[in-house]
């Protein structure tokens, strides 16, 4: 276990960025088609073929998930990991017509600095292909693909991933780009809200203060009264190796949006997009009440830690005034 999503058999992760505009894609890529739901919580989603993930549309399975920074450009990433698996003669088939199917969601990353004007057409449709010839079962985390541009209210957002096994041998991990209105740190201090979760250290070994003040439950949000709908979102995704039918894809992918709860203060605020997809690849069997159960609550565990790891590895864009990284004030 690398503690990544790659530990699920089957499935692959790939990064591309343009650091001048300072923004990046992910391409989560499937070997085999993979069964897939929504969860969409955020009152200012941004999102692509999401209808077709609803449980009465026809389409169960996907072959990639796209992520993106660039608000409603960044939708464009989808086409270029659909052109990728379309050279690789991916999709889902109709007749003579093959149509890899590739959902997405994008956060807002336009106003961090990077240089936005990149003239009549985004780059994100050729970064989206970038990222899914890139991917593999390695992958960086912070400041790397949809999380390079992102932020929270206090430091520098980033992509996150973590994964876990369950009591009856499952194993579920989660990806998530950071980009939250709220904040994914205790007060001004460096606990994350997600500690009780924390795997080895994984995220610093802060732990939790040992009080709460009112000062550390005071909300702290980016732009204050003044934020926008389209300035944040949290995205990511979670995906198993258990056999899971559409309708019970969606429900993981409720039970894990805790996650969010557990890890960002405050979260599915009107001005966030947060949105998560779960994905079965589909090779072990669970008990359907129960062992879904089990694995929603520790996929939730799961949601949150990567969500920690995401802002602990970032590192601060290079522009000035650019938002200072965890690291950068905790070391």
């Amino acid at each position: 276990m690398k503690n990544l999503l790659t530990d699920i058999a089957g499935v692959r992760v790939g990064h591309a960025e343009d650091a001048k505009v300072a923004s990046g894609t992910t391409a989560i890529i499937f070997d085999q088609p993979a069964v897939a739901a929504i969860d969409v919580r955020g009152g200012g989603p941004g999102t692509r073929e999401d209808a077709l993930l609803d449980l009465a549309n026809t389409v169960e399975r996907v072959d990639a998930i796209a992520l993106s920074g660039g608000s409603a450009f960044g939708l464009d990433t989808g086409g270029g990991v659909q052109a990728w698996l379309a050279e690789q003669g991916r999709g889902h088939r109709v007749r003579e017509a093959l149509i890899p199917i590739v959902p997405g969601a994008i956060l807002f990353d336009l106003l961090n600095g990077g240089d936005k004007a990149w003239g009549r057409f985004s780059p994100y449709r050729d970064l989206g292909y970038a990222a899914a010839a890139a991917a593999g079962a390695d992958f960086a985390l912070g400041s790397v693909g949809a999380g390079f541009g992102a932020t929270t209210a206090t430091f520098k957002g980033g992509l996150g991933s973590a994964s876990a096994i369950t009591p009856d041998g499952v194993k579920v991990a989660a990806i998530v780009a950071v980009n939250a209105v709220g904040t994914v740190t205790v007060g001004d201090g460096p606990w994350f809200w997600a500690a009780p979760f924390e795997v080895g250290g994984e995220f610093g070994g802060r732990g939790l203060p040992e009080k709460f003040t009112e000062d550390m439950l005071r909300m702290r949000i980016k732009g204050g009264p003044a934020a926008t709908a389209r300035e944040n979102t949290t995205i990511g995704a979670v995906v198993t190796d258990a056999v899971l039918t559409k309708p019970q894809a969606k429900r993981l992918a409720m039970i894990a949006h805790t996650g969010f709860a557990r890890a960002i203060y405050p979260v599915h605020a009107p001005t966030d997009g947060d949105v998560l997809f779960a994905a079965a690849t589909g090779e072990k069997p669970i008990e359907p009440l129960a062992g879904l159960t089990e694995l929603g609550t520790v996929a939730a565990n799961v949601v949150a830690r990567a969500i920690a790891r995401g802002v602990y590895s970032a590192t601060a864009l290079p522009f000035p005034g650019a938002q200072p990284a965890w690291k950068d004030r905790f070391g």
